[in-house]
């Protein structure tokens, strides 16, 4: 079945353009997608920790980019990856919290993206062991 690859494919997508965001924006998305008070003394440092945030995700997404493009049998790993990364975003947030106008787009994105990459990785295994019992 391919169809966790090609969701694979589009978060692949998705990893690009969001890390390019926090890398490229002025604000580095802190406050005009996250919703951030940059007016505060110390912004600086905020817009500087998403843009370090962007060239970590850049190097994520380009990873994912040469599993889609050429190890396509890294995709189940890559889920893992991608549940453990996610848990820990979700577990910073109520950890260390941080106060937004309002939910932030990745924030929501978290909570979508831990049961579909549970659900795809289940799916892949699946797949895989049939393939393999039945030829």
């Amino acid at each position: 079945m391919k169809l966790p690859f090609y969701v694979f494919t589009l978060i692949t997508a998705i990893s690009c353009v969001r890390s390019c965001i926090h890398l490229l924006a002025p604000d580095g998305g802190a406050g005009s997608i996250a919703g951030m008070d940059l007016s505060v003394q110390g912004a600086d440092g905020i817009v500087f920790a998403f843009a370090l945030w962007g060239g970590s995700q850049l190097v994520y997404a380009l990873i994912q980019l040469v599993v889609v493009l050429r190890y396509r049998a890294l995709v189940p790993f890559m889920y893992v990856m991608l549940i453990v990364e996610t848990s820990l975003r979700i577990l910073t947030g109520h950890t260390k919290p941080v106060a937004f106008s309002h939910t932030p787009p990745g924030a929501i994105q978290n909570y979508l993206y831990l049961p579909l990459a549970a659900a795809m990785l289940g799916l892949s295994v699946w797949s895989q062991w049939r393939e393999d019992q039945h030829g």
